[in-house]
């Protein structure tokens, strides 16, 4: 279920569609990350994911055409891993070759970065 919270019309039953697209993004660079992990031979450990997201709401609320509603997105994916950073860079890299919903941000002209880091 995807829906908007009662304020905004919905009956706040599932995450809104701005949410969801977060979702997907998170989503997709845990997915293919450890693919490629996977494949290099790289160990990830533990993995959490965090997003700060620039969200331009004028278009949602309907007051202006929006052509970038995300205009910059930071995902910052911490690995408590044996791994070095420079094999964590080597699965970032690869994953940005292969995560298709980071692509789709991209190319809607979204400013992506994306921080793979080595935790403690």
């Amino acid at each position: 279920v995807i829906d908007e919270p009662v304020e905004r019309g919905g009956t706040n039953l599932g995450p809104s569609p701005t949410e969801t697209a977060m979702t997907a993004l998170i989503a997709c660079t845990n997915v293919i990350g450890h693919k490629n992990a996977k494949r290099l031979g790289v160990d990830l450990g533990k993995v959490t994911i965090d997003a700060d997201a620039k969200f331009d709401r004028r278009g949602v609320l309907m007051e202006e055409e929006i052509d970038v509603p995300f205009p910059a997105i930071t995902l910052t994916v911490n690995c408590t891993t044996t791994a070095s950073q420079s094999d964590l860079d080597s699965v970032g890299q690869e994953t940005a070759k292969y995560c298709a919903i980071s692509k789709l941000f991209e190319a809607a002209g979204t400013d992506l970065t994306v921080n793979w880091v080595k935790t403690p």
